[in-house]
């Protein structure tokens, strides 16, 4: 079953120390095998893939086919909820029963796989065609997306300037890369100008770094589920342990919950 916003099914999963367990290893190592999971569980294969399947229930665990491989991958979405709908909300420190799960309740972490991509991935009551309009249409980028806005024809190999809060990225590199509505949109990332860093407030050093990293790329995968679209946020081509894997990891979470929000009440 998808993530849908219930936070019991969530509870239920993290009251078991295994199941936490594989929800810290997802988070140390993204994209495992079952296989790979059973290492230093002391439990049966047949045991572990009970968990899991629990996991994947609860909207804790996406998984996807590589060849004959079934990758199983950490989706923080539900835990960034009960972050924001329970910690932040009494402001609260600590909670005893979500104790094992601080590591990945810090700065709302995504999804990592070898630490060149992030995925996250969350569910959204809407219809493909009503999220592709929000991700795309300016009038709607500007309210969730920190006053981004785009121009571009949305076409495979089109230019695309970026519009943020007043300054304006554009550069021949930053093209559409596929283009397929409702269901697919990748684009290359803005270019990181030492202008942007400083509107960004880095440091020098942080500037520099983010500078001379490499240029990343966006995909957006929306698929519909039912009445909702399961939307999946891919961005790849990251350095690891660079400058700009830091930033997007603080920012994809909190984007997305103003996306989702935006979406469903229309409101962030």
């Amino acid at each position: 079953m998808p993530w849908t916003g219930d936070l019991d099914s969530a509870f239920r999963a993290l009251a078991d120390p295994t199941r936490r367990r594989l929800l810290d290893s997802l988070h140390e190592h993204n994209g495992q095998t079952l296989g790979e999971l059973c290492v230093g569980m002391h439990q049966s294969r047949q045991a572990v893939s009970k968990h899991l399947g629990i996991l994947e229930e609860a909207g804790l665990v996406t998984t996807e086919r590589q060849g004959r491989n079934k990758l199983h991958h950490l989706n923080p979405a539900p835990i960034n909820d009960i972050g924001e709908r329970w910690i932040h909300r009494y402001e609260r420190t600590r909670i005893d029963a979500l104790s094992d799960l601080r590591r990945a309740l810090e700065e709302h972490t995504m999804e990592t796989t070898d630490r060149t991509e992030f995925r996250y991935t969350t569910y959204i009551r809407t219809t493909p065609e009503r999220l592709w309009q929000v991700l795309t249409d300016p009038a709607f980028t500007t309210v969730w997306w920190q006053a981004t806005t785009f121009d571009t024809t949305w076409e495979a190999g089109a230019p695309m300037t970026w519009n943020h809060r007043g300054m304006t990225l554009t550069h021949p590199e930053q093209v559409i890369l596929e283009a397929d509505p409702p269901h697919r949109l990748s684009f290359t990332w803005h270019t990181l100008s030492p202008e942007w860093a400083a509107m960004s407030g880095l440091d020098p050093d942080a500037q520099t770094a983010v500078v001379n990293e490499p240029r990343t790329v966006a995909t957006f995968d929306l698929e519909p589920d039912g009445n909702l679209v399961k939307l999946t946020v891919t961005h790849s081509n990251l350095l690891p342990d660079g400058q700009v894997i830091q930033l997007i990891t603080n920012g994809w979470p909190r984007v997305l919950s103003d996306l989702k929000s935006f979406v469903e009440t229309g409101t962030v």
